[in-house]
């Protein structure tokens, strides 16, 4: 008898009930901000907040460039940090912002996407280059278990682009949730929200009401919390489809919030992650 496999967005629903958190933390290791004491060891610093933030966070979601910019020495730690967050109970993230033509969109999604295990259970995708960039992702988070989350309006400013008024008056983001939902529709789980989630910046809170109404069944992934100045008091309207509908995501906030205590570095994130869970929560309404 065949079993059927939890939608990326019915297990990330989960988790949300039972940690009661909708946090995400973004794993940035930069080695001149990393402890001196760690010698650039970039995966046992990421481990090392993977173990503080823990019973605070639903997932993790380290940033690729930072590891490719080490080489094959940063991929390894970034496989080895995958890893490590899955059996801590953490749900992965891979930020690598992949989008290309069809043949090279499908190796980003195999790269990450497949295997058994799979290297990440979602990842971020671009699909500035139309529907055809976006489709090798849609088919694999179709077969069930994977997530992708597509930039709608970004973090940062991006109005040059992403603001750029259509004919019909409407933002060009607009018409990008528009896609993003249509892309959804035959990937909504048992929880009502769709596997084919959208990054919408927190640093733009004015979006947040047309996001929801946009995309209903979207969860919502919410950059810019802390060291790019959004604020969790601003989020509330993100969640109106339910407690698992938005993720707030924190990086360098967490990541170096040890920087100019003299605390433990995983103290000191895992003290700002307790924080930040209970305020998101808070601020979500549920």
């Amino acid at each position: 008898m065949a079993v059927a496999t939890l939608t990326f967005a019915d297990r990330l629903a989960a988790e949300v009930e039972r940690k009661r958190s909708q946090l995400v933390v973004g794993l940035d290791p930069q080695v001149d901000l990393m402890p001196v004491e760690l010698r650039g060891d970039v995966a046992r610093f990421c481990c090392g907040l993977v173990d503080a933030v823990a019973p605070h966070a639903v997932a993790v979601k380290p940033q690729l460039a930072f590891f490719e910019a080490l080489g094959p020495a940063g991929m390894a730690a970034f496989d080895q940090v995958c890893i490590y967050a899955r059996r801590a109970g953490l749900l992965v993230i891979a930020d690598g912002k992949r989008g290309d033509i069809g043949s090279t969109a499908r190796a980003y999604s195999e790269a990450y996407l497949e295997g058994d295990p799979p290297r990440a259970d979602a990842l971020t995708v671009n699909p500035w280059l139309g529907r055809d960039s976006v489709e090798p992702f849609l088919v694999t988070v179709r077969r069930g278990g994977a997530g992708i989350f597509v930039l709608v309006r970004t973090s940062n400013d991006g109005g040059d682009l992403q603001d750029v008024t259509l004919s019909d008056g409407r933002p060009m983001w607009h018409h990008v949730a528009g896609l993003v939902a249509e892309w959804g529709e035959d990937t909504i789980g048992e929880v009502r929200l769709s596997s084919v989630g959208a990054v919408v910046g927190a640093t733009h809170p004015r979006a947040f009401a047309d996001a929801r109404r946009l995309m209903p069944r979207t969860v919502l992934l919410l950059p810019g919390v802390g060291a790019q100045g959004g604020s969790v008091s601003d989020l509330s309207r993100a969640f109106q489809s339910g407690p698992a509908s938005a993720l707030v995501s924190a990086s360098r906030s967490v990541d170096y919030a040890f920087r100019g205590t003299g605390a433990d570095f995983r103290d000191a994130a895992g003290a700002e992650a307790a924080r930040l869970k209970q305020e998101i929560w808070t601020a979500s309404g549920w």
